[in-house]
């Protein structure tokens, strides 16, 4: 009997499928916690003692393994307790198209592959192009950002070079981007890749609040020139990761054109705000990046992977195709997308935002990022109040950044409390918060993308932190019962 999804297998198909979706259905339903807290030496033993080369076991029951040892021991983002990173629960429509893809395992590099995938494709670039305000954009899906920001920046180097005379390898060492401390840590790892100097990426100022400085930036831009480098880039980021801050993106901009120097947005986390509509106003002047990063699995609530880059010009794009014979021949004139993307086979990412799109409507999604926004600042509100919290900043989307000290605890024993409590909360398995460091000094943060999180859910997490703060300043003495009470 043949086990691939064929015809004849196409009864075998929905039964199973329908095994595996009762499973995960029975934990959405049955999971009180946002992890298993299993330590790592179990879950390793439970990993190491399957045995990969005998014998098949047979679908149905690999799916019961996979049940009791993956969603057993997985960490669910759709639990209000889970709060540590960029990770969302996940719209419905877009699940559905997700089984699509896996099914039918369409790969959109070229069109006669692809066929309708690749027009799907193009029309929701357009569309997204639109919404940031390109108005002849262009662009192609990617695995995320990480990939988006590599893609920009090597768009960024090949215009760069392209405008000057110096030979390649010359101009290559001297090739400079512009970022903060705050930009996204692909900026440095697309430098290294991107073969510029060990020094090519400059830190430029902020405004204290992790926002650049337009005004730092110009004199950074002048004193590179100066010394006879060469500016490629500015990296603008519209939602950093640690305090959701948005870069001023029109000073910026202004910087950029007096310059001439390309301007890319890293907006993967505050994509959202596209379709937002109290807060749209933060984006503004993204039309004028020359290229722009944007994750439909942070605040488009998609699955992964599922993001884009977008360009304002077409042609820019031209900058990172590559021939091959067997995939865009001269005589082809249909549109291939692998000639605009770093990838060769890719998966038909764009189903799950063009299926979302069909059944909630942009405002929709633009109101559950409103909604976990609102929350943040909320819960903001709330930490400020607390004389046993202390407000690390103010977001301007949904990060919480905080510290806890108990009465009695100094300052310097507050933040060795940081990774204890992260460390414990994650161990009990009850709610996981995220670590991260500011301005030298560490501190926890909650990363709220759930729109069903309600305040009473945060407040339980918080209460949660106390009391592993107090459990580990020796103030209170049993944690897990302190736990178990303040999760209830």
């Amino acid at each position: 009997m043949l086990d691939l999804l064929t015809r004849s297998t196409s009864d075998t198909y929905r039964s199973l499928i329908a095994q595996t979706s009762a499973r995960v259905a029975d934990r959405f339903e049955t999971t009180t916690q946002p992890f298993s807290g299993a330590s790592r030496a179990e879950l390793q033993r439970l990993v190491d003692g399957v045995h990969l080369d005998g014998d098949g076991v047979g679908s149905s029951q690999a799916v019961r393994e996979m049940d009791e040892m993956f969603l057993e021991h997985a960490v669910w983002f759709h639990h209000p307790a889970y709060t540590a990173h960029l990770n969302c629960p996940v719209a419905l429509p877009a699940v559905a198209a997700e089984t699509v893809l896996a099914a039918v395992n369409t790969s959109v590099d070229t069109y006669d592959q692809s066929a309708i995938g690749t027009l799907i494709e193009r029309r929701l670039i357009d569309w997204a192009a639109s919404r940031v305000g390109f108005t002849r954009g262009s662009g192609v899906f990617t695995s995320g950002g990480t990939q988006s920001n590599l893609h920009a920046l090597l768009l960024a180097r090949e215009a760069t070079l392209a405008a000057t005379s110096l030979p390649r390898p010359r101009a290559l060492s001297r090739l400079v981007v512009f970022a903060t401390a705050s930009s996204h840590f692909s900026v440095g790892k697309s430098a290294l890749l991107l073969g510029l100097a060990d020094d090519a990426v400059v830190e430029v100022a902020d405004d204290g609040e992790g926002r650049m400085d337009a005004a730092a930036l110009a004199n950074a831009i002048r004193e590179v020139a100066a010394s006879g480098r060469l500016p490629m880039a500015v990296v603008a980021t519209a939602g950093t990761t640690d305090r959701g801050v948005i870069d001023p993106v029109d000073a910026i901009a202004d910087v950029c054109d007096e310059h001439g120097v390309w301007l890319h947005v890293d907006a993967a986390y505050g994509c959202g705000l596209l379709v937002s509509a109290r807060r749209r106003h933060l984006l503004a002047g993204v039309e004028r990046a020359r290229s722009l990063t944007i994750d439909f699995h942070k605040s488009f609530f998609q699955p992964v992977s599922s993001s884009a880059i977008l360009v304002r010009e077409p042609h820019d794009l031209a900058a990172g195709a590559w021939h091959a014979d067997y995939l865009n021949p001269l005589e082809n004139d249909e549109p291939n997308q692998v000639d605009v993307s770093l990838q060769t086979t890719r998966r038909f990412d764009a189903l799950k935002l063009w299926v979302t799109l069909r059944a909630l409507g942009p405002d929709h999604i633009g109101a559950m990022f409103d909604t976990v926004i609102d929350l943040a600042e909320t819960v903001g509100d709330e930490i400020r109040a607390d004389p046993e919290f202390e407000l690390v900043g103010r977001t301007q989307l949904s990060t919480v950044l905080f510290r806890v000290r108990p009465e009695g605890v100094d300052e310097a024993s507050s933040d060795t409390l940081v990774a204890g409590v992260r460390r414990v909360l994650f161990e009990s398995g009850r709610a996981l918060v995220a670590k991260t460091v500011i301005d030298g000094r560490p501190c926890l943060k909650l990363t709220l993308l759930n729109p069903e999180t309600t305040l009473d859910d945060i407040r339980r997490v918080l209460a949660m932190v106390k009391d592993a703060a107090t459990t580990l300043a020796g103030i209170a003495p049993d944690l897990d019962q302190a736990l178990a009470e303040a999760s209830a």
